[in-house]
């Protein structure tokens, strides 16, 4: 028993339903509301039903119906036919019972009347065969994607990566049809239509693709044999995902700006194709690609138009999954500072305390956390003067230190915001300017002691007797034994020091705060681009 009435008021008129149908339709049962403006949501009103259906507690017979229904095209199916068919398939239900069902799935949109003459011999058989039903519009499509999401696996989907390059291939036919003085507009047409239709396929594999890897590694549990293998799909399959979009999508994005002047070219070939219009005069929904707008979201989705662009959107996703890998790591990692993760042992462990009684259970609690009473077997350290007992007074206590924020808020919670990281660029000038005068230094020094030429008796300042030592020190290094002229040269300073062994003699080198003595060696400073030239008869 069912009864309709209306109420206005307000910005539109509004429709109440009151029913007593079968309690296995929560859609039906109580009082429903309904717009018949479609409200503010900006869908027709009544279209949120086709999905109810769905959720009933009878939602399988629903279904056995709808996939009759939507199957074959045209189906018109009487409701003796439909109870006929579904005995077929093992659904068992009465003409009465699919009668209801259906009269059901036509008040929600999902089924639509259909009248067919019938030569039937009795008035019951006559009155039933004109309760002939087919499935909607919108509730084939929402039955078909429906069963579509319930069939679909769990696992992960190969992501269609090889129609970029395809796409690449069909855009330049469409460029070179556009081109010609009279385009072939079937041709140009199957084109069109091969690009959105690839567009769309990718978008959706790589959506689905990245929700499960999304979906997994966000797992707190992952870890051993499971992360092993997850972690192989994110660094090899995402690498290659990753590496194909950016091999294709800029030679993509190129074929879209060769095109973006064409683009209403393009739409006025395919608007000379034949169109389907309603009987209202509407025209039908047409293909993606018969608009300008179409065109222009597949050309804004290679290029950064609108902030980020498709392929910036992928490569921000797979550097996500990557920080949720190492996020994973560093959780297995952290089990108690081994270094290893604990899960398995706390697995072995969750086991025994699932199969021991209550008693062998506390002892395995205290075993394995070391949760024992606490027993005192000597006696503490010597106190140093009177300690404050549970008999002392606070007045005359010893106070203590509480932190302000115990005393204040009663906790121990950190307060204010996480201090910045500091620039680093005045510590890079200030090291720059600190090297640059290091090496202005240095380059003083070396012209000092080339101007002194023979360091024997010469007076040089503390800087270029460090040089003379550095470079002296290399050089005994190289050449222990003193047996003939021995050269070391720093080739960034262009300066040389050249030792000569001499028996008896010594180089004595004064400065401001002490003097050099070299003993058996003559020592001579002179350019390095010389010393060159010298040996070679050409400059460095």
């Amino acid at each position: 028993m069912a009864s309709w009435r209306l109420r206005v008021g307000g910005p539109a008129a509004v429709l109440c339903y009151t029913s007593c149908a079968r309690s296995d339709v929560p859609f039906e049962e109580g009082t429903h509301t309904m717009r018949v403006d479609g409200g503010d949501s900006g869908e027709p009103a009544g279209r949120g039903k086709l999905f109810v259906y769905l959720t009933t507690s009878s939602a399988f017979e629903y279904r056995s119906i709808m996939n009759i229904f939507a199957g074959p095209l045209l189906a018109d199916l009487s409701a003796a036919e439909v109870a006929q068919q579904l005995a077929e398939r093992g659904v068992v239900l009465s003409v009465d019972e699919v009668t209801d069902r259906c009269e059901k799935l036509e008040g929600w949109g999902n089924l639509v009347r259909g009248v067919r003459d019938a030569r039937v011999p009795t008035v019951r058989d006559f009155l039933r065969s004109r309760s002939r039903f087919q499935a909607s519009k919108l509730g084939g499509r929402v039955h078909r994607d429906a069963e579509a999401v319930l069939a679909a696996g769990d696992g992960a989907q190969e992501v269609a990566r090889e129609l970029l390059g395809a796409t690449v291939l069909v855009l330049d036919r469409i460029i070179k049809r556009i081109g010609e003085p009279d385009p072939d507009a079937e041709a140009l047409a199957g084109d069109v239509t091969t690009v959105f239709n690839n567009q769309r396929l990718f978008n959706e594999s790589v959506r689905d693709f990245y929700a499960y890897l999304n979906a997994v590694l966000s797992r707190y549990d992952l870890a051993g044999e499971e992360y092993r293998h997850f972690k192989e799909l994110l660094l090899d399959y995402v690498d290659l995902i990753t590496a194909d979009v950016s091999r294709h999508a800029p030679v993509i994005a190129t074929r879209c700006d060769r095109l973006r002047p064409l683009f209403d070219r393009v739409v006025e070939v395919l608007d000379s194709l034949p169109t389907l219009i309603m009987p209202d005069g509407t025209p039908a929904d047409r293909l993606p690609g018969r608009h300008r707008e179409d065109w222009e979201r597949l050309h804004a989705w290679y290029h950064e138009t609108d902030g980020h662009s498709g392929p910036d959107t992928l490569r921000a996703a797979a550097d996500q999954a990557l920080r949720q890998l190492l996020t994973n790591a560093r959780r297995m990692l952290a089990a108690a500072g081994t270094g290893v993760s604990r899960r398995a042992d706390l697995l072995t462990l969750a086991s025994w305390f699932a199969k021991v009684d209550d008693d062998t259970a506390h002892r395995l609690y205290a075993a394995t956390f070391g949760s024992y009473p606490a027993r005192h077997l000597f006696f503490g350290p010597e106190e140093q003067g009177v300690r404050d007992g549970v008999n002392t007074s606070w007045w005359d206590a010893t106070p203590i230190d509480v932190p302000v924020s115990l005393r204040d808020r009663g906790d121990r919670a950190a307060r204010g915001r996480t201090s910045s990281v500091p620039d680093p660029r005045l510590d890079q000038e200030r090291l720059l300017h600190d090297a640059e005068v290091e090496a202005r230094a240095r380059r003083v020094a070396a012209d000092e002691l080339v101007a002194a030429g023979a360091l024997d008796g010469v007076k040089v300042s503390p800087a270029a007797r460090e040089l003379l030592l550095a470079l002296l020190g290399g050089l005994l290094a190289k050449n222990q034994d003193h047996t003939g002229v021995a050269f070391e040269a720093d080739t960034d300073l262009d300066l040389e020091v050249i030792a000569e062994p001499a028996t008896g003699a010594r180089t004595l080198v004064h400065s401001e705060d002490g003097d050099l003595v070299v003993h058996e060696l003559r020592l001579v400073a002179r350019r390095y681009t010389t010393y060159l030239t010298d040996r070679t008869g050409r400059t460095a």
